[in-house]
């Protein structure tokens, strides 16, 4: 699950947004405060991986009242879309800022193992599909070639006075999936979608990984 795949991640070196899962509404409550408002609301459920087809994600949230409504609310709408659905909590998550958005992801081929890949991330991704790929493991060089591989990659370089992004964060996230996949080899897929990729740094905001 997605707290879960954000653990780890953590555990490897990289960022994630501050976060906690919420069993109850007072629970929930103190974890907003935890967390430090404005905050997402996302279902915890090993059956409903698409939060958002479910109705199961809320965003920026910052009064008391409003959170106890999407808790309920994320919830209800869980059980609505899969009533078998196996519901452990509520994850309360800081709501980061809007950033440029990438994603990092591998998946298991066949015949050449584990293939990373990085593009846009967001609704982008599906619309446009300017992503590269290479064979893991990959070196450093690899990373910086995949990134400048992609027709977009002057998005993230700085156009018409924005600032770049930070290019050696996302090449930091990279070498870091590239390395974790190598040491399990029964990870069958992994996504971090969307990084949001800041002037300064980089954060995994969503994380799944499926074990073959």
């Amino acid at each position: 699950m997605e707290h879960e795949a954000k653990k780890i991640m953590k555990a490897y070196g990289i960022n994630v947004p501050k976060e906690g899962i919420a069993t109850s509404e007072e629970e929930v409550l103190k974890i907003a405060r935890w967390v430090e408002y404005p905050v997402v609301l996302k279902i915890a459920s090993p059956d409903i991986q698409h939060k958002t087809d479910a109705g199961a994600v809320i965003l920026n949230l910052s009064k008391a009242e409003d959170i106890l409504e999407g808790y309920r609310r994320v919830i209800e709408n869980s059980k609505k879309y899969n009533p078998n659905a196996d519901i452990r909590g509520v994850i309360v998550q800081h709501m980061m800022p809007k950033q440029r958005e990438v994603i990092i992801g591998v998946f298991k081929d066949n015949q050449f193992g584990h293939i990373l890949m990085f593009g846009l991330g967001g609704i982008f991704v599906e619309v446009l599909k300017d992503v590269s790929f290479r064979i893991v493991p990959i070196e450093r060089e690899d990373a910086y070639e995949m990134i400048s591989e992609i027709r977009s990659h002057q998005m993230l370089c700085g156009v018409r006075g924005e600032k770049p992004s930070d290019i050696d964060a996302l090449v930091d996230i990279m070498l870091k999936v590239s390395k974790f996949v190598s040491d399990f080899p029964e990870v069958k897929e992994l996504d971090l979608n969307p990084v949001f990729v800041c002037e300064k740094g980089a954060v995994a905001v969503d994380a799944l990984i499926f074990i073959d």
